[in-house]
């Protein structure tokens, strides 16, 4: 049922105060906003800068210090604040600043609570009934004036306007339809895009076919418990293909993350010992050790990694990882610790790169994806792999095959392995100078950056 049915509640009062309130006149009449002001769901009122001062007397003064700049005067923000009050009671004023909070769903549902109890399926309380928006203009608002007044400082992303108008109309846009009553059929609002972890589904509408391009044939069946399925599938679709970022920020459900796993291709780790280099910056092999088997193998099962490939070409070596598995995939080695064991069932020997690609793409019916996780690209031997961050699963999920994540020991992957590779992925870096990870909290840390959750309260 909708968030909002039958309500009871005191009519919205937005205070804006600004220095060009006629920027508002057209906005504050058309669609949605309009409406529920005709109606009297909400009030506005439009406060100007320049009328808290005498006339011919300017509104802002230089900046103090170096630099060029204006700043609105503390007792013109001050006065409109206070002229606002008087009329309508206290109000919780928000600023905006690219410094502020970033506007985003969630944000505006916890102040939708704090403004709006709901009390029973028939009654909503209103808590707090009026809103001042502070808009500046020029090099922005004296500091003291943001320290004594800002109940909150919100930006609308990481870019400057000239001012706080727009930001503010967005702010409205996106905040009113919170609002009781402001949109006709809450059910839309409830289930639009950053309602919850899946943005919305894509829609269509008539004719059947435009410009060669047809209308899914089950939107036109109507079966409605498989138009919902469809629907919830293309959202989960959309969302991992073009806003993974969202969808692990936003608290999934077990069922919601097993469905965006549908969508996610296969990812694959492989360790290795071989073609890597070692003294001298010269090619060469290392020893497998307990400690990487066991830490990257929890790691790549805590990240979903479907197989975790420890690469050696030394048949001692090989022999030492065999001896380990033996163990653990053993029934002595289950009962002793079972997580252990279902880790380690996902390790698979192989002797090179070359082993771990065919392997791969014997599996999946197509090559992987590779990308190197080592910053030692040399431009004279003309290897020059993509490099990525780790907000770029998009331009990876699109391609729909395999990826392979390689890892080096020893002083990193040779430059052999570096000219295979499609994506070389930005270093990790802490915030001093030492840069000596083991490559199990390496592996650890760039798996959790490229596919873990990162829940909110």
């Amino acid at each position: 049922m909708g968030f909002f049915i039958k309500y009871e509640i005191k009519k919205m009062k937005i205070s804006i105060i600004t220095v060009f309130p006629d920027i508002y006149e057209s906005f504050l009449k058309l669609s949605l906003i309009g409406r529920a002001i005709e109606k009297k769901i909400i009030d506005v009122k439009l406060i100007r800068f320049s009328d808290m001062c005498e006339p011919k007397v300017r509104i802002d003064n230089p900046a103090c210090g170096p630099g060029a700049g204006m700043v609105i005067k503390p007792e013109v923000i001050q006065k409109a604040i206070q002229k606002s009050e008087r009329e309508w009671g206290k109000g919780f004023k928000i600023f905006f600043s690219p410094q502020g909070e970033r506007l985003e769903q969630p944000l505006l549902k916890k102040l939708a609570q704090k403004f709006f109890l709901k009390e029973s399926s028939q009654r909503v309380e209103t808590k707090e009934d009026h809103i001042i928006l502070v808009c500046a203009r020029y090099e922005g608002i004296d500091q003291r004036v943001e320290d004594f007044y800002a109940d909150l400082i919100l930006s609308i992303g990481d870019y400057v306007v000239m001012g706080g108008d727009l930001p503010a109309q967005v702010f409205l846009e996106s905040f009113l339809r919170l609002v009781p009553g402001v949109v006709g059929k809450f059910e839309s609002v409830e289930k639009e895009s950053f309602s919850g972890p899946f943005l919305d589904y894509p829609t269509y509408s008539l004719p059947k076919e435009w410009n060669g391009l047809k209308v899914p044939e089950i939107l036109l069946s109507g079966n409605h418990a498989e138009i919902e399925k469809f629907r919830k599938k293309q959202a989960a679709k959309k969302t991992v293909l073009n806003r993974f970022d969202w969808f692990r920020s936003s608290n999934p459900k077990k069922e919601e993350i097993e469905l965006a796993k549908e969508f996610i291709p296969n990812h694959y780790v492989a360790l290795m010992h071989t073609q890597v280099l070692v003294q001298d910056n010269k090619e060469g092999n290392t020893s497998i050790t307990s400690l990487d088997i066991h830490d990257i193998a929890r790691s790549s099962a805590t990240y979903g990694i479907k197989n975790y490939f420890v690469v050696s070409q030394l048949k001692d070596q090989q022999n030492i990882l065999k001896s380990f598995m033996e163990f653990w995939l053993s029934d002595e080695g289950k009962e002793y610790n079972l997580s252990r064991f279902e880790a380690v069932k996902r390790i698979i020997p192989a002797f090179n790169f070359e082993d771990v690609f065919n392997k791969i793409k014997e599996k999946e019916g197509v090559e992987p994806i590779i990308i190197t996780t080592s910053a030692k690209a040399d431009n004279s031997k003309n290897i020059r792999p993509k490099i990525i961050d780790y907000s770029c699963q998009k331009e990876i999920f699109k391609k729909k095959r395999p990826v392979l994540f390689l890892f080096g020991t020893g002083k990193g992957l040779s430059y052999s392995i570096l000219e295979k590779s499609d994506y070389l992925l930005l270093p990790v870096n802490g915030m001093t100078n030492y840069n000596h990870l083991s490559v199990r909290s390496a592996v650890a840390i760039i798996l959790d950056r490229w596919l873990g959750l990162f829940n909110k309260l």
